[in-house]
């Protein structure tokens, strides 16, 4: 017997403690964390929420590229809405009457949804119509002027690095948390790649409303509303009145320039052509279906995603793996009859003499010259076939950010392509080929591919003399340090020693007799740089030019990519360092106006085959 009382009295005692538990639960939910209260009463409660600004997008130079307006809307709570002179308000916003019977049609099909809260009823009045709205709302129960801030772009420049904001539709609030039908997120460039930092956060004022579902006063005098937090401005590493500078460069043209400072990593310039204009941005969706059909593709962003043959600009590399693997010297000779010639096999050149050594054969972008050292790369004696000397050369070009993403911040960036060993057995078979079988590796074709940002990077590691930051274009500020990724040093596999070699042959093509790329120079500025011209199945080669100066603790590293533009030195050399010369020294020489009057006349689009 007192073993039952023994468990009875347990039974009771753990009764109460139950009820213990869930009456101390209410009094913290229902007294302590009114919170809680305020969810539970929302039927009788109005939200009317503050919407933040938007982060600023700022130059390097403190000039905004991005900057906020103030814009108005007309929200309504369709719960709200009484009889009203719907003539009246068609007036003032200058509608259609069947405009606000569809939308009313609308609010009463999804009225368990909207429910107690508000829609957007308008979008972009102007200010006159809102003022004068204003003082006419208390005709229109329901409806209400709301002011938020949208983007405006200062400068007519960086469309696609940009990249724009827009309403979110119900697929991305089920993927991203803390949105909701009327909020705006950026979709594409900067404003998407730093979406979290941008947006800010939003506010609200709480209405309580009386039994007639009127706005009474503030709940709880205002102690539960929250105030919009403003989003973060962004500090880029991005020269604005450079970047519209060579924007006009590449009007009409169909590529990219890229512009790179090499002793930080940072992008100065990031140019697709063509591109998406900045005053399309505003109203995107008015103009979004122009720009997907467009053949010519501008919101393709060609600087990270056009994945191409570099051309001749990829002969450094070769040249430096070569000197790192003692096949050649820096006073190696070649010849060059009008090319390489072996057996079946010819790979033209351009007419002019043997060069006496690889300065000369980097002066001369001579093809004859690169195939033979390609050759002695591959056939090395020091390996046990070509399969695995291409394995060591595959492991050089990676190291230089080929064949990967280099880590940039730049939204959407591709990594290219590095033929190996294994591409080539699939391709001949296993001990199926030879050097002569990849011969076209040795001038940038056949299977090797890059973006031109990669070939903006591979010039500024020429003129750091062997390292690379990786590239990117938001700076770091107090809150958000900059990312070690971007503040480390990458250096290539191959020694710093062999690098000026390689610097003095691309002075050689800008100055010396012979050289390639004689339409970049730029008075009073010592350049380097060395042309390309990439082969295209699908219409005329496209143009490559990459260049640094000054020579000497260089400030700049630019590439340019025009597709179906010819010769390297035609248009891609007088583009790159008129921009060059532009970030140097603030103005284009008077001898050099010409070109610029040249380039920006100049309309290649007519060269342009649509694939």
């Amino acid at each position: 017997m007192a073993v039952y009382f023994r468990k009875k009295s347990i039974f009771i005692i753990a009764i109460a403690a139950v009820f213990l538990v869930i009456a101390i639960r209410l009094f913290s939910i229902q007294i302590i964390h009114k919170e809680y209260r305020i969810t539970a009463e929302n039927n009788a409660l109005k939200y009317e929420t503050q919407f933040p600004a938007r982060g600023r997008i700022i130059d390097r130079n403190g000039l905004s590229m991005v900057d906020n307006k103030m814009v108005y809307d007309i929200m309504v709570t369709p719960i709200e809405v009484t009889a009203f002179d719907t003539l009246a308000l068609c007036r003032i916003f200058d509608l259609d009457k069947d405009y606000v019977v569809k939308c009313f049609e609308g609010y009463k099909k999804d009225r368990r949804k909207i429910g107690y809260g508000s829609v957007y009823f308008l979008k972009h009045i102007s200010s006159e119509q809102y003022n004068y709205f204003v003082e006419q709302s208390f005709h229109f129960p329901g409806f209400s002027a709301s002011i938020r801030s949208a983007r405006q772009y200062p400068y007519n420049a960086g469309g696609n690095l940009i990249g724009y904001v827009s309403e979110v539709d119900q697929n991305y609030i089920n993927n991203n948390e803390g949105y909701k039908s009327g909020d705006y997120a950026g979709k594409t460039g900067i404003e998407q790649a730093y979406e979290s930092r941008l947006r800010g956060e939003k506010g609200y004022t709480i209405y309580l409303r009386d039994a007639h579902n009127q706005i009474k006063e503030h709940y709880e005098n205002g102690q539960y509303d929250k105030e919009a937090i403003a989003g973060e401005d962004l500090n880029t590493s991005i020269d604005v009145i450079l970047q519209a500078y060579g924007e006009a460069l590449m009007r009409n043209k169909v590529g990219s320039l890229v512009a790179i400072e090499p002793a930080t990593g940072e992008v100065l310039t990031l140019i697709s052509s063509p591109g998406i204009d900045v005053t399309q941005l505003d109203e995107i969706n008015k103009h979004y279906s122009d720009l997907v059909n467009n053949p010519l593709r501008p919101m393709f962003n060609r600087t990270v995603q056009s994945v191409q043959p570099p051309g001749s600009v990829f002969k450094l590399v070769n040249g430096l793996i070569a000197l790192q693997e003692g096949v050649i010297t820096e006073n190696t000779m070649y010849p060059c009859h009008s090319g390489f010639t072996v057996g079946n096999l010819h790979v033209g050149c351009h007419s002019h003499p043997s060069p006496l050594n690889l300065k000369q054969g980097i002066m001369m972008s001579c093809n004859s010259y690169f195939c033979y050292t390609l050759r002695a790369i591959l056939d090395n004696p020091k390996y046990n076939n070509v399969e695995e000397a291409l394995t060591q050369w595959h492991d050089y070009v990676e190291s230089f950010g080929f064949g990967s993403k280099l880590g940039s911040d730049i939204p959407y960036e591709l990594g290219g392509n590095v033929p190996s060993a294994e591409t080539y057995n699939k391709m001949y078979g296993k001990g199926g080929w030879k050097s002569l079988s990849v011969i076209s590796l040795s001038i940038g074709q056949g299977e090797f591919q890059a973006t031109p940002l990669h070939l903006a990077n591979l010039c500024a590691t020429v003129a750091n003399r062997g390292y690379y930051y990786t590239p990117h274009i938001i700076r770091g500020s107090e809150d958000y340090p900059l990312d070690e990724q971007y503040s480390t040093r990458h250096y290539t596999m191959v020694d710093t020693s062999y690098f000026p070699t390689i610097v003095d042959g691309m002075e050689m093509a800008v100055y010396g007799q012979g050289g390639t790329a004689s339409a970049a120079r730029i008075p009073g500025v010592v350049v380097c740089g060395k042309t390309g011209t990439a082969q295209n199945p699908h219409g005329d080669d496209h143009s490559v030019f990459i260049c640094f100066a000054p020579k000497d603790n260089p400030q700049i590293a630019v590439a340019a990519y025009i597709e179906n533009g010819g010769f390297g030195a035609t248009w891609a050399a007088p583009i790159a360092s008129l921009l060059m010369e532009k970030y140097l020294k603030g103005e284009i020489s008077p001898e050099r106006k010409w070109q610029e009057q040249r380039v920006m006349e100049a309309n290649l689009l007519n060269k342009v085959r649509v694939k």
